[in-house]
């Protein structure tokens, strides 16, 4: 069974019917009892990170996540719910992440060249960094859906994909256990979903 994060925070229902049509069980839930039973978590997100960094907190998720990720769980963040992995956002100030990943959270306006349009919206190729087995039915320039203003930086030993916005952008991350994608696999067509099946076969 795998667990979607329910903290108020993100499209749930697209990305439960996205692992329903591969053939998974899936719940939402807010719950830690839920949490702590299935066999994988997904975190997912969109909006401010102070605002769902403080939900997290708030609900008590947030230990929830850290215990679950200590004891070998499988856990991917998706879009925001990718950056709260990091140790830190500077979107609108400085906010603590769930720190399960070094790195920072910072705005792509920072190495976009001017005239990029922000947020970066639309669909973009992954370019692979190794071969890490939660993209392991990905090719090199196979696109998925992106909608972001910041990314995450200073993390390079856990970067394993990323993709072209006038600069070079990390689009998916991993250590150990805990992966995340910036970009949405429930709205990525067969892409998106070979790495979502991908994710529940770790």
């Amino acid at each position: 069974m795998i667990a979607i994060i329910d903290y108020g925070v993100g499209n749930l229902f697209s990305l439960k019917s996205s692992l329903i049509s591969i053939g998974e069980e899936v719940v939402l839930s807010g719950e830690p009892e839920i949490i702590k039973k299935a066999d994988r978590i997904i975190l997912p997100g969109v909006g401010a990170f102070f605002d769902a960094a403080r939900k997290l907190k708030s609900t008590g998720l947030d230990s929830i996540l850290l215990e679950q990720a200590a004891i070998g769980k499988p856990l991917m963040g998706i879009c925001l719910g990718m950056q709260l992995l990091f140790e830190k956002s500077y979107e609108y100030g400085e906010h603590e992440g769930l720190g399960l990943i070094p790195g920072n959270v910072k705005p792509i306006e920072d190495v976009i060249p001017t005239g990029y349009k922000i947020p970066h919206i639309g669909w973009n190729a992954l370019q692979k960094v190794g071969d890490n087995p939660a993209l392991k039915y990905v090719n090199d320039g196979d696109c998925v859906y992106f909608v972001h203003s910041y990314y995450a930086t200073d993390c390079d030993e856990s970067v394993i994909a990323v993709t072209e916005y006038g600069a070079p952008l990390t689009a998916a991350v991993a250590k150990n256990n805990v992966y995340g994608c910036q970009f949405h696999p429930e709205k990525s067509g067969n892409i998106g979903l070979s790495i979502l099946k991908a994710f529940c076969e770790l």
